[in-house]
Parts: structure tokens; sequence; C-alpha cells
């Protein structure tokens, strides 16, 4: 869960979905624009045609309409369209008398009641005595009606011709075609998002091919970038490679320098620990306790520098279980009398670390433990459930223990808090050193043995 958690906050700083959104941000904005033209353009092109249609049937009513000597209009007008036979379809067509002299009016079948239009005044005839307008049709339609003022013969006797359309059929097709052309461009812009979102995760596979061969050498698992890459990415891949090379030269030319350090110091450290011996008395004592004492705290600060050369580079692998192992059974042959168990997990862990390093760990916790503890050490190797890629080293002991306000204090290089039991007192602080150059964490707890617990928290390789 936690995982997912970590993951869904890293998203916004994916280039990933920085680009698919972006992509798809401008993929929507782009189909709504494609929406609204093609609607826009569908609704002029539909209110021309219905306007035109309206505009045809008003002259050809004009020409099916006449006049008899006696002023009453004639005619029986076939506009060819069947919904003007259609009672109450909402489209209608009426002739009026308009002069005097003129008498009678005749309407379509469909038009089983008079509609009344707007006068003149609201609804003015322009200079071809026509006019267009909107009315509410006889089942509530929207109707659009053009209308026109014709003579009929040359008394000048003129007729008022009206033609009806249904306005609301209009927006019902229009909605409908709205509807349609909504559904297609969704299913459409989802196909398009889909295909583009897979697009630009292949075109960045390539991307992740290199974070996965980074961790690899991280891991140990490889010594460079292999592979062949595309030719945007294969600089990136070739400079890092040279960079893991130079990484890799500067930590061996750093382990020889420690070598040569270690070998220059060697040989006076020892020649002043033999003169001392040689010397005798108070002050010779002195003098060897002093150079050994200079010897260890070479040999310890010696370690540090390897151990901190080789910190978040190219990472070294060491299977726990078989070492630790092999150290219990040396120290149980050691230490007959005392009790040693060791409990390991089923999974065989794999330490990010060198195995000397690791040594040297266990060696001083168990040596600790074995010189402190009355009958019993316990040494259980764990996984850390939910901590990702973590592993823990618990030593305890049915000794005395460490009181809580001392337990600072015996991870100082030199200290110790019982100067009747061998040591030197660097034991702890080079285990402590070793875990913090690791990045790993160590604790000093109350076991339930009796004695000393000490936890060791340490990074595995998956």
């Amino acid at each position: 869960m936690r995982t997912w958690l970590s993951r869904l906050r890293l998203w916004p700083r994916s280039l990933t979905f920085r680009v698919i959104a972006f992509s798809t941000i401008w993929a929507i904005l782009t189909l709504v624009v494609i929406f609204t033209l093609i609607t826009t353009l569908y609704r002029q092109a539909s209110e021309r045609g219905f306007d035109s249609l309206l505009s045809a049937h008003l002259f050809n009513l004009i020409g099916s309409v006449g006049i008899s000597d006696n002023g009453a209009l004639t005619g029986s007008p076939d506009l060819g369209d069947l919904r003007f036979s259609q009672p109450n379809s909402g489209w209608y067509w009426s002739v009026e008398p308009a002069s005097e002299g003129v008498h009678g009016e005749i309407h379509s079948s469909s038009m089983t009641t008079s509609l009344l239009s707007p006068s003149v005044a609201e609804v003015p005839f322009n200079a071809n005595f026509q006019r267009s307008y909107s009315m509410e049709g006889i089942k509530g339609e929207q109707l659009e009606v053009f209308e026109s003022e014709f003579v009929l013969d040359a008394k000048n006797r003129a007729a008022r011709f009206r033609v009806m359309g249904n306005h609301s059929e209009l927006e019902e097709e229009i909605a409908s075609f709205q509807r349609r052309l909504l559904t297609y461009l969704s299913l459409f812009g989802v196909g398009m998002i889909a295909i583009n979102a897979i697009a630009i995760l292949l075109g960045l596979q390539p991307l992740r091919r290199v974070r996965n061969a980074l961790a690899m050498v991280r891991e140990g698992t490889a010594q460079r970038l292999d592979g062949s890459f595309p030719a945007e990415i294969e600089p990136l891949a070739n400079e890092t490679n040279a960079l893991i090379e130079n990484n890799r030269r500067i930590v061996e030319r750093s382990r020889t320098q420690v070598g040569n350090l270690a070998h220059s110091l060697k040989t006076p450290l020892a020649v002043l620990i033999n003169e001392g011996r040689a010397l005798g008395g108070a002050k010779g004592q002195l003098i060897a306790g002093q150079a050994t004492s200079m010897q260890k705290q070479v040999d310890h600060y010696l370690q540090r520098a390897r151990v901190a050369a080789q910190r978040d580079s190219v990472v070294f692998r060491t299977p726990v279980s078989p070492l630790v192992e092999r150290m219990v059974r040396v120290l149980r042959k050691l230490n007959p009398q005392t009790m040693l168990t060791l409990s390991l997990p089923p999974a065989e862990i794999v330490f990010a670390g060198e195995r000397e390093d690791l040594e040297e760990l266990l060696g001083n916790l168990l040596d600790n433990a074995m010189k402190w503890a009355k009958s019993a050490v316990a040494v259980t190797i764990a996984t850390i459930s939910g901590s990702g890629n973590l592993f823990e080293i618990v030593i305890e002991d049915d000794g005395p223990g460490i009181p809580e306000d001392s337990a600072r204090e015996v991870l100082k290089r030199g200290k110790r808090l019982d100067e009747t039991k061998p040591g030197t007192g660097l034991g702890l602080a080079i285990v402590a050193d070793l875990v913090n150059e690791y990045g790993g964490s160590l604790a000093l707890e109350r076991s339930g043995m009796g004695g000393l617990r000490v936890v060791v928290r340490l990074r595995s390789l998956q």
C-alpha cells in the first residue's frame, strides 16, 4: 500500500505523466473545438436549408392560389409534403385577404385552428413585402413563419400568404446529431488518447531500460549499461558508462593509496612496538602501548576509508546466511560453555556490501556478546516486512546488559564500562561506524534474556 502511495506521489513529477497529461488535455481541447465547430456549421446549414424549404413552399403556395371575378380566393395548393395534410403536424399554410374586394380564406388540412400572427407594427414587412418570425404552434411547438403579401390581379387585389414550419423538429434533429457526434468523437477521443499513451510509453521505454540498467550496475549485477539504445539516448548511455568507469578507477586508486598507506605505516609502527618491548621498563611499556594503540587507530580509520570509498558506488553482493553459519560454528567450538543459537530466514538475504565488512561487524558483535554472556547467546537474521530492501541482525545475550544512560557512551571509541574485561573498547565503535557508512541503523536495547540486545538494520539486494 505504501509503495502505491509513494508511486502516486511521484506521478506528478513523472515525465511520462506530464507528456500523457499534456497530450490528453490537448486532445480533449481539440475534440471540444471540433465538436463546437461541426455542430455550429451543421446548425447553420440546417437552418439555411429549413429557411430555403419554407421559402420554396411559400413561392409554390403563391403560384397555386388565384382570385375569382367576385374576389373569392381560389385554388387547391399541393406543396408536395405530406406533413401539410397531417392534423396539427406543425407544418401549415394559409392564405388570407390583404386588401378590399378579397374575401374567403383557405389553409392546409393540417391546420385545425386559426393562428394569430403578430401585427405589422411588431414585425414589419421588408421592401419585398415579406417578413419572417417565430410563433407558438397549436400543440405548443415552435414555428418558423414565412409570410408575404402578393397582388393577385390587375385590380390590385392582394392576399397574405403564410407558410409555417415546425422549428422544434429542426431543434430535435440538431440535438440528435449533436448526441451522435458527441458519441463518435468520445469514442474516437478515447481511442486516440489510448493510442497516444501507448505510443508515449513505448517511446519512453528506452529510458526505463536505462533506469533498469543503472539499477543493475548499482546492485552489482552489471558493470556498465549494455544494450542498444535509440540515437537520442545513446549519448546519455555512453556518458554514463564513462562516468561509471571513471568512478571505478577512482575507487581502485583510493584503495591502492589506502593499501600503500597501510604498508608504509606498518613497518615503522612494528619497529616502535618491538623497540618499546626491548627497552622494557615503564617507558618501554608506554612506547609499546602507544604504538599498539596507534596501529589499531590506523587500522580503524583505514577500514572506514575503504568502506567510504565504495559507498554509493558499485554495490557488492554478500550472501548473509553462509557467512553467519560459518562464524557461529567457529564460536561454538571456541566457547563450548556458551549455548549459541542461530535463527535464519527461509529465503536467502544478500547484503549490499563487502564480505569483509559484514564479517568485521558480526565478529565484533558476536565477540562482545560471547564475552559478556553468562550462558546463552541468540543470533537472529530476518527480513523486515514493508521496508522494501532492509534486513535485520539481532544478537542477544543473558549477560548484565548496558544501562540506558550508558548506551551512547559505549559507542565512543575506546570507551569501556568494565575495565576488568579484556578488550580495547573499539568493537562497538567500529560496528557503529560500519553501520553508519552503509546507511543502516544500530540500536542497543534490553534483551528478553536479561542482557544486551543489539539490533542492526542494513540494506539488502532484491
